[in-house]
């Protein structure tokens, strides 16, 4: 016959079960407490985005993709010569970027500090997407969004040569974009201008300011320097006003004559 203490003694099954059963609870336990602390982290990062204090996840903006950065210790490579004294002087904002990208931006501001017209010179380094439309990152420049369609307005000759015309589809917007791209040196030129009251206007305004961008530096890089210097040898005069006699026609218009 078995003592009292004999019987409830356990047995190493139930030991084990025990065990087997504490080690449950605490898995659950910890799992429960992972999923709350992960959905108070949820929580935050929704809020935090809410309030604006995250970076912006868009790629919209070539200027806030991953890795461009601005260089406030580099040296402006470009200038826009004057027309006269009067001529506002441009904000000039140098990125860089890590794979040897550089953009030097130079803004125009009217009223209320409204950007009217924008010069984008790309010297494009290992991080240019090849499959990235250019006209993407060109309606971004003008405030449109990256999925903003465009439409060609036509060419105008520059000391740089024919430089593309887009504007946005199926609006009234004012403003004109503009695309030049070569490939030796690998640089592109980009843009908007809503100056002029007409589109002769607008057209000059942008064929004006081309033709009176002047390289400071090349950094080095003798294509770049051997670009501009072919391009002043066509370096033409301005009249920001237009003229109708520049019009090859309204729906491929080609600036001709003296700039």
């Amino acid at each position: 016959m078995q003592s009292p203490e004999a019987s409830t003694a356990a047995t190493p099954t139930q030991i084990h079960l025990a065990l087997a059963n504490f080690a449950d609870e605490v898995v659950g336990t910890l799992a429960r407490l992972f999923a709350y602390v992960g959905t108070l982290v949820l929580f935050a990062i929704l809020g935090l985005a809410a309030l604006g204090q995250l970076p912006s996840l868009r790629d919209d903006d070539p200027a806030l993709k991953p890795g461009w950065s601005v260089a406030d210790h580099s040296h402006p490579a470009f200038a826009i010569s004057r027309l006269n004294s009067s001529d506002k002087t441009a904000a000039y904002t140098i990125l860089r970027h890590p794979e040897g990208g550089r953009r030097d931006v130079m803004r125009w501001t009217g009223e209320a500090d409204r950007s009217v017209a924008e010069l984008d010179i790309y010297r494009e380094g290992g991080e240019f997407d090849v499959a990235r439309p250019a006209t993407a990152d060109l309606a971004v420049q003008m405030g449109l969004g990256a999925a903003a369609p465009l439409e060609q307005a036509g060419l105008i000759d520059t000391k740089f040569g024919p430089v593309a015309l887009y504007r946005p589809t199926g609006t009234a917007q004012a403003c004109l974009g503009y695309l030049k791209r070569s490939e030796e040196p690998a640089l592109q030129l980009s843009g908007f201008s809503c100056q002029g009251d007409t589109l002769p206007a607008q057209r000059a305004a942008i064929a004006c300011t081309l033709n009176r961008l002047t390289l400071l530096t090349s950094g080095n890089e003798p294509k770049l320097a051997e670009l501009f210097a072919r391009a002043e040898l066509k370096r033409r005069g301005c009249d920001p006003q237009g003229s109708p006699d520049w019009l090859l026609g309204a729906a491929n218009a080609q600036l001709r004559g003296a700039l």
